[in-house]
């Protein structure tokens, strides 16, 4: 018997960055946070679309900088195949080219490398939630 619970569930993120460190980093951040688990990490954008096609993340954290496919070329992949994926553009770049990227449609939401832990964090679980209310309304 399926049993639906009013308890939010536990957010699915795959975190992408071609650094192992800021990978591991972010996997260790994320994962000690209560209802968050990260179900991937990759080093480009074609292993997070394929990431993506497995894991069917809530959020995913993405480098915009990358070998092989960059993030903005990994986030129109995405959402033509997971609309409801909310995607963060987790970047160095300098704000311009946020602003552009922006203008595409395909990320939801910017944060810069240098963020504090907890703003990220707060940022994920925001997203994590439009990303649950989307695909209960849609």
């Amino acid at each position: 018997m399926l049993m639906l619970s009013c308890e939010s569930s536990t957010l699915r993120v795959l975190v992408v960055d071609d650094h192992e460190l800021t990978r591991l980093t972010l996997q260790l951040i994320l994962s000690a946070q209560e209802k968050i688990q990260v179900v991937g990490l990759a080093s480009n954008g074609q292993e997070a679309i394929e990431m993506v096609q497995r894991y069917q993340p809530d959020v995913i954290v993405l480098d915009l900088q990358m070998p092989v496919m960059d993030g903005w070329s990994a986030s129109n992949h995405i959402k033509s195949i997971a609309p409801n994926t909310q995607i963060i553009a987790y970047s160095s770049v300098e704000d311009s080219k946020l602003l552009e990227a922006k203008a595409t449609g395909n990320l939801d939401a910017f944060c810069k490398k240098d963020v504090p832990t907890g703003e990220l964090v707060t940022l994920v679980r925001q997203l994590g939630q439009r990303a649950t209310d989307d695909s209960v309304t849609g």
